[in-house]
């Protein structure tokens, strides 16, 4: 079996750089210069269309090596040079990584010399995934991202920014030096073994058929919880409310629109994880009978009444199963965090809480940072551990990494 890629650290390596078609691709020849300098040795492959965005020769003189470019060339073919190749590398790292090429590697596609050279290889594998910002949104793209997670692919990126095509979004290929640092650290997997299911998001409970009683939740906390739980190794599910957020690499994903739903959701994936994340913001009310047609506004009448019914409380009934998991909980307040967030924890029967004062500007709801105060359960007292504000892809991997040490407690 091979090593996770990255594991060996800086020490010297045989690389076979794969670049597929991109604009992107410009950025290969830094890498390739910079994976010499650093003393690995390097092989480039090209498919045709990558071959449109930057020329052999480039790579040639930058690696010192022939550049392959074609599944039939009959002087490399001559000696089987596609095992000869596949055999030599302990490392394959595609840059970039078309969705195209990605599609055609989760599916086992041998077409040309570069699938075909993944398939035959028993090296380590790595990509730095670019393409516009709506390909990567597709769920089409975060199945393939999700099947290659699962077949050992390790996912670099993508960073979010701007892009070629005039979008802002994510889907830009890693600089080079950011792919180096990423090869050159040891992978750390400590929820590897871990199923996470994670909800995130609003819900939206309907009114009539137009209008529905929601929240401010932008689904980044819970997102961000996702995408760390995977980066560590764990297999995470994701029930989503209606958020415009892609799917982070190897997450399986559910999307669901009503606290209801994913009341049903959450029960059914529970019983079989080892780590329940409540981060949605479940509506508290629900319509007890939404209108058949659309609310209209009556002369003379300057008051609309609602009769709301209570939604389950998702999380309560999560920590009330007899085969429960260890269970985290989040309390968005405005005011007496510590005191609120530790009701929750007892009153609720949780093992964790995630308490975030959401009246701070610039974090909480729709914000890219985060802060919150962690409160846990110790035997017969309660942990606490405070995070600053940063942001929340930072917070989320310390809030994952602390419940996976609780989770290990537990267990001894």
């Amino acid at each position: 079996m091979s090593t996770p890629s990255g594991s060996r650290g800086n020490a010297p390596r045989r690389i076979l750089l794969g670049i597929s078609a991109g604009i992107a691709a410009y950025k290969s020849a830094q890498l390739a210069r910079l994976l010499k300098q650093a003393g690995h040795e390097v092989r480039v492959v090209m498919t045709d269309g990558a071959q449109a965005f930057i020329t052999p020769l480039t790579l040639q003189a930058l690696t010192g090596e022939p550049v392959r470019t074609s599944l039939l060339d009959p002087e490399a073919e001559a000696g089987m040079g596609h095992i000869e190749l596949a055999r030599w590398a302990d490392l394959i790292l595609i840059a970039p990584a078309t969705a195209d090429l990605m599609a055609r590697l989760a599916h086992g596609h041998a077409d040309d010399l570069l699938t075909t050279l993944c398939l035959a290889s028993d090296a380590d594998k790595a990509m730095a995934p670019a393409m516009n910002q709506a390909m990567w949104r597709q769920p089409a793209t975060a199945r393939n991202a999700r099947r290659l997670a699962d077949d050992g692919w390790r996912l670099l990126g993508p960073d979010s920014g701007d892009q070629a095509c005039g979008d802002v979004g994510p889907g830009r290929m890693l600089e080079p030096e950011a792919i180096l640092a990423a090869l050159s650290a040891p992978v750390e997997r400590p929820a590897e073994g871990v199923r996470v299911v994670i909800t995130a998001g609003p819900t939206r409970e309907p009114l009539d058929p137009v209008r529905y009683l929601s929240n401010h939740s932008s689904g980044k906390m819970g997102f961000a919880l996702a995408a760390a739980a995977a980066a560590l190794g764990a297999r995470v599910q994701l029930i989503s409310g209606p958020v415009a957020l892609p799917t982070p690499a190897g997450v399986e994903r559910f999307d669901v629109e009503s606290a209801q739903e994913m009341h049903d959701a959450a029960q059914r994936l529970a019983g079989e994880c080892d780590l329940f994340i409540g981060c949605a913001a479940v509506a508290d009310f629900r319509a007890e009978t939404p209108a058949e047609h659309k609310l209209k506004k009556r002369e003379g009448e300057d008051t609309l009444t609602l009769r709301l019914v209570k939604n389950p409380d998702i999380i309560a009934a999560i920590a009330a199963r007899a085969d429960r998991p260890y269970v985290v909980g989040f309390a968005a307040e405005t005011r007496d965090l510590a005191t609120y967030a530790r009701d929750k924890l007892e009153r609720k029967r949780l093992d964790m809480v995630v308490a975030n004062d959401v009246s701070r500007a610039g974090l909480g709801f729709g914000a890219d940072d985060n802060a919150a105060l962690l409160l846990w359960r110790e035997g017969d007292t309660t942990g606490q551990v405070e995070l600053p504000p940063q942001p929340k892809i930072a917070l989320a991997e310390a809030v994952i990494r602390q419940a996976l040490a609780q989770l290990a407690d537990d267990a001894d």
